[in-house]
């Protein structure tokens, strides 16, 4: 019998008690979020997460691929409650794991299907790509580089003089840094592109976490270019990320308009390189437009 001529599955006592164990786990970690002050986050990182979650358990499903979305989802939730600050990663690793549970899901039904069993061995092997970083397979390519450029419409001595005065706190405007709710900059001090000058950007603490700070310290200076090393960062995205070095340049493309590049070399601290990769070069090129927007320079 196959799963759509299954009868529709009622809910048992199995499916109530789950629900209550979720139901309880969540309460415990919300007591401790509101005594940690932050209650504001404790709806939106654990009531949430857990009333779905609890929602799903007591909503059986009558497929292989039903209960593996639900089963998943679940686990996901929860893992989102327990990692609380790391919620963002959970989100970013989430389209990897439904790819990987539901694939083999459906590798392992179709090889039931075609009577041979023994091939089931092989299953293993979907997992090796996921290996790299675990210490059992090595990590490729974790050092990595993102370039942003925008032309701007002032002439090249008054962006000069806006790079100098440096960067000011402002609004975010890209999409993703905004619907993933990542951390930026909230306070910044610093001023100047002579050697040895310094920008320190802080990070208020949020849901995310404490914020902490970055620091830039100017390490080369060049007539329309500039490097900063980066000397101290207790900042909350030092856990996806490392700054390794940055360097800003800037050309006039007309009297009236001047090319500003930002060229950042960063250490990748998510595996594997395949997904998360190509992901955190998105979201880091975003980060370096959100410095360009702070430059004040438009």
């Amino acid at each position: 019998m196959n799963d759509d001529s299954a009868p529709t599955p009622r809910r048992t006592r199995a499916h109530w008690i789950l629900a209550g164990l979720i139901t309880l786990f969540g309460a415990v970690v919300f007591v401790v979020v509101v005594r940690q002050g932050r209650a504001d986050s404790a709806v939106l990182f654990v009531a949430l997460p857990v009333l779905l979650a609890a929602a799903l358990a007591l909503t059986p499903r009558r497929s292989a691929q039903g209960r593996v979305f639900t089963a998943t989802t679940m686990a996901l939730l929860l893992a989102s409650v327990a990692l609380h600050e790391g919620a963002i990663c959970v989100v970013l690793a989430a389209p990897l794991v439904y790819a990987v549970a539901h694939g083999t899901t459906a590798l392992i039904r179709a090889l039931r299907e075609a009577n041979r069993p023994y091939v089931v061995v092989a299953v293993p092997l979907l997992l090796l790509p996921g290996l790299e970083g675990t210490g059992i397979a090595p990590r490729v390519a974790p050092d990595q580089t993102v370039e942003v450029t925008r032309v701007v419409g002032l002439p090249v001595d008054q962006v000069a003089e806006r790079l100098t005065a440096g960067p000011r706190p402002t609004d975010v405007r890209s999409v993703p840094l905004r619907l993933l709710g990542v951390p930026t900059p909230g306070q910044v001090t610093g001023d100047g592109l002579d050697v040895g000058d310094r920008w320190m950007f802080g990070y208020h603490g949020s849901a995310h976490g404490p914020g902490g700070h970055l620091l830039a310290e100017v390490q080369s200076a060049a007539p329309g270019q500039v490097g900063f090393d980066f000397v101290e960062d207790s900042s909350i995205t030092a856990r996806w990320f490392t700054w390794r070095h940055a360097e800003l340049s800037w050309r006039a493309v007309d009297p009236g308009h001047t090319e500003i590049r930002v060229r950042v070399d960063y250490t990748r601290g998510l595996d594997p390189s395949w997904y998360f990769g190509p992901i955190q070069q998105v979201l880091l090129g975003a980060g370096v437009g959100h410095l360009l927007d702070m430059l004040a320079l438009e």
